[in-house]
């Protein structure tokens, strides 16, 4: 009974949230980016979040995945001189574990508000963190840590490229109408060592993850039902962002896009007649939620001469929580398998899918 009422409760200050939306600034071209100051809090937008995935290989071979996001969502920018346990912000966050050997997938959620130091973004700390989920920066480098039921991480992240800002001219835009963007940057190829400890057991990892940055007041927009996102990571030291936005009516929105980077860390701005995702038969239906999400995809970008195919090893991806505070979506760890022109291509990266289930309001 408790744990309704709590639900409830949130779930009418989100509602709150969503009407407060004039309040909030909105993502619009000419923003400068400016680091370390952006990897941190962005108040005057209603929503940010900061997603974490990766691939990593204990040292007997044991290959997992991971996922650690931290959401910020503005509820009240009005309040003055706001007391402690008034609500200006929700903090929800997101942890999932990927045993790819064992195919099996953990995954948690909680959401809180900033309370005494309960959650929370402090810049001058350099630190992101929900209870005892946190990401804290050292220079360049991140600290990921965070404590579940069955099992917990601990990894540092090492940037081996800088920050890459997608879109065009500051903004990364998701549909015709001003202000329907994001302000959107990545960390790209971060290289990854520590531990994981399982079920009772330890595994020393090491391997690459992805660190995403957005910060917004609206995005997607009437007839956008859902996105299908990918972060790759490629053996020739390049990578690419890449999402294709659905329509209701099953086509692909104008306004999908993506990054190229290669291999010293320039970035080229992708439009969406310049590659294709195509889903490849393959599906998975939850029995959670009752999408049926494609897990067997065709990757193409041919000004670059890329093609390559994206498999799971673990269908069972979902994040389908109880409390359903954010919606429910798919991102999971994929491998990357084809050809740059006459060469083999091989990497890992990450796979989000939205909106299967129900239509989006609001998004990536």
């Amino acid at each position: 009974m408790r744990s309704s009422l709590i639900e409830a409760a949130v779930m009418l200050l989100w509602a709150f949230a969503l009407a407060a939306q004039n309040s909030y600034r909105t993502a619009l071209p000419g923003y400068r980016y400016e680091f370390p100051r952006d990897y941190f809090n962005h108040p005057e937008f209603q929503t940010e979040w900061w997603y974490y995935t990766g691939n990593v290989t204990a040292s007997d071979g044991h290959r997992f995945g991971f996922e650690l996001t931290f959401f910020r969502q503005g509820v009240d920018r009005e309040s003055e001189n706001p007391g402690t346990w008034d609500v200006q912000d929700l903090y929800p966050a997101h942890l999932a574990l990927s045993d790819l050997d064992e195919k099996v997938f953990y995954h948690s959620e909680r959401t809180n508000r900033s309370g005494p130091g309960i959650a929370g973004i402090n810049e001058k700390e350099g630190r992101i963190w929900n209870g005892n989920w946190k990401i804290t920066w050292k220079h360049d480098d991140q600290f990921l840590e965070a404590v579940d039921e069955h099992f917990s991480l601990s990894l540092t992240l090492h940037p081996a490229k800088p920050p890459v800002i997608h879109g065009e001219n500051g903004t990364s835009q998701k549909s015709e109408s001003p202000g329907h963007a994001s302000h959107y940057f990545s960390l790209t190829r971060l290289k990854t060592t520590g531990s994981i400890q399982l079920n009772g057991k330890s595994f020393t990892v090491s391997g690459l993850s992805w660190m995403d940055h957005e910060f917004f007041t609206h995005q997607l927009e009437e007839g956008q039902v859902g996105w299908d996102w990918f972060s790759l990571q490629l053996n020739d030291n390049t990578e690419l962002m890449l999402f294709r936005i659905r329509r209701r009516d099953s086509s692909v929105d104008p306004y999908s896009s993506g990054t190229y980077i290669d291999s010293d860390g320039r970035s080229v701005h992708l439009s969406k007649q310049d590659f294709s995702l195509t889903p490849e038969g393959d599906s998975w239906k939850s029995p959670v939620s009752r999408a049926v999400y494609p897990v067997r995809w065709r990757v193409s970008v041919p000004k670059l001469q890329i093609e390559v195919e994206a498999t799971t090893l673990l269908n069972s991806q979902e994040l389908a929580g109880p409390s359903q505070l954010i919606p429910t979506y798919w991102e999971g760890a994929i491998d990357l398998d084809g050809h740059r022109g006459a060469a083999a291509l091989v990497g890992s990266g990450y796979l989000e899918m939205t909106g299967y289930d129900k239509a989006l309001g609001a998004g990536r």
